[in-house]
């Protein structure tokens, strides 16, 4: 090989070596993302709850204030004429109730936005961290599926040589029980034929008895007899 070439060759597995190792960063830095992620969503939740039970305090009292206006506006209404000092009382109260509902209006206005803008962070958050788990684990998946096919690949193809003569030593086995089943199989041919069993077989295939018929026996002995 040419020093052009080898080169060329070293060059490549280095790029490929350092690609490796780039991408197993990758993943165990998306993975400290993905841990990161969890964690402020948790505190993101927990904020949220937060800043919904101060909206419900807010609210509360925005409809306290409320309630308060509606009775002084209609105490002072209903003396204006019969008690004229109780109704300017009244109605100066109304005006600082007006004043305190403002303010709290504004404050719950705002936690209702906070709490809007939070709710729709931690929604796209949740969504974008669990579209990223799926895409990390489809990864890890092949990946780890990848690397069981190599490993299978290099432990039992043919250029594993511990491989190649277990192998071997299983063909010579099959064909030694192969051999071992017909050796058996011949000498219980054999057998047969010794015992005249197998005459017995033909003739029975044939249709005949290999004893002769009941009435030429019963002959047979009758002569004897003679």
């Amino acid at each position: 090989m040419s020093l052009g070439r080898l080169w060329s060759a070293l060059k490549g597995h280095t790029n490929k070596a350092l690609e490796d190792a780039a991408d197993t960063q990758a993943l165990t830095i998306l993975d400290q993302q993905i841990r990161e992620a969890k964690q402020e969503i948790q505190q993101c939740g927990q904020s949220l709850h937060s800043i919904a039970a101060k909206r419900k305090l807010s609210q509360n009292k925005v409809a306290s204030l409320q309630a308060d206006i509606e009775k002084y506006s209609q105490s002072a209404a209903e003396h204006a004429e019969s008690n004229r000092e109780l109704a300017l009382e009244c109605a100066q109260r109304v005006g600082e109730l007006d004043g305190l509902k403002a303010s709290e209006q504004s404050i719950l206005d705002s936690y209702i936005k906070n709490e809007s803008t939070l709710k729709s962070n931690l929604a796209t958050a949740k969504n974008n961290l669990r579209m990223l788990e799926q895409q990390v684990d489809q990864v890890k998946a092949t990946q780890a599926v990848q690397k069981a096919q190599v490993a299978a690949s290099t432990h039992f193809d043919g250029g594993n040589s511990k491989v190649k003569t277990a192998l071997d030593s299983l063909e010579r086995i099959k064909q030694k029980q192969a051999e071992k089943d017909a050796a058996i199989e011949a000498a219980s041919e054999l057998a047969e034929l010794e015992t005249g069993s197998d005459l017995d077989a033909k003739l029975r295939n044939a249709g005949g008895s290999g004893g002769g018929s009941s009435e030429d026996m019963l002959a047979k002995i009758l002569a004897n007899k003679k």
